[in-house]
């Protein structure tokens, strides 16, 4: 059996990875949960293939937090499905330093790109820290254009908004950080959309990542649908947890 390739280059870093059943829909086709959930993965893999793992940073007081992302799905990939995922440094963009990604299969077709937004957070004290700030590394720009919108502020309206219901984080759903997991957003959201929507593939899916939570607490969810878009919140004890904008049709 052919070994993955994996590569790191002075600002990037790439792998590939086999698609399972579990990254998958009914449909055999690959969940944003998925998505968001090798977006996380990949940010992590770069990282410490440099010497910066996650406890490293923490004893250096500054660690990343997801605050947004969007994504885009060019062709849907499948179970069993060989791609070569790479991920950039982007830059700092005001408090937010970005990292971006694609997702792209063995004939080299563009599948998925997509940008996401982090803070640096002081994991003592909780205080956000400005990117210049960052000293394990100087932070690079992705050299090449990301075929992707830019992630951006989700709000849904004050009138026309339909009960979803509640969600309560699970064991199941947390992650090392006690938290719920950025991946696991996606299929709390796919399990609350409207029964035509869920087996449809969005062409666009933008997410908010506002507060976290963690076991035990119950989230109230909250849509609004217009035309080929579905917006969506998650409001927990102390306000908005997450919001995110579906972007359906061709």
């Amino acid at each position: 059996m052919k070994d993955f390739k994996q590569e790191v280059t002075e600002n990037s870093y790439f792998r590939q990875e086999e698609l399972v059943f579990w990254d998958c829909d009914r449909e055999k086709r690959m969940r944003v949960a998925a998505m968001l959930s090798k977006m996380a993965a990949f940010a992590g893999y770069d990282y410490d293939a440099r010497g910066l793992t996650h406890e490293k940073l923490y004893a250096m007081r500054e660690v990343f937090l997801l605050s947004r992302a969007a994504v885009k799905i060019h062709a849907c990939p499948r179970a069993r499905d060989l791609l070569d995922i790479t991920t950039w440094e982007n830059g700092a963009r005001g408090a937010h330093m970005q990292r971006v990604f694609e997702m792209r299969d063995q004939a080299g077709r563009l599948c998925v790109s997509a940008k996401s937004d982090w803070i640096l957070v002081d994991p003592l004290t909780r205080k956000i820290l400005r990117p210049g700030s960052f000293m394990a590394k100087p932070l690079t720009v992705c050299p090449v254009e990301i075929d992707c919108p830019e992630p951006k502020k989700i709000v849904l309206p004050k009138e026309g908004v339909e009960d979803l219901g509640h969600r309560t984080i699970r064991w199941s759903d947390l992650d090392g950080n006690g938290h719920l997991f950025s991946g696991n957003y996606g299929d709390i959201v796919w399990d609350a959309l409207p029964e035509d929507l869920q087996p449809r593939v969005p062409r666009e899916f933008y997410i908010n990542y506002s507060k976290e939570a963690t076991l035990g607490e119950d989230l109230r969810l909250a849509g609004f649908r217009e035309g080929d878009t579905y917006r969506m919140e998650g409001m927990g004890p102390g306000g908005p947890c997450f919001t995110v904008l579906c972007v359906f049709g061709e």
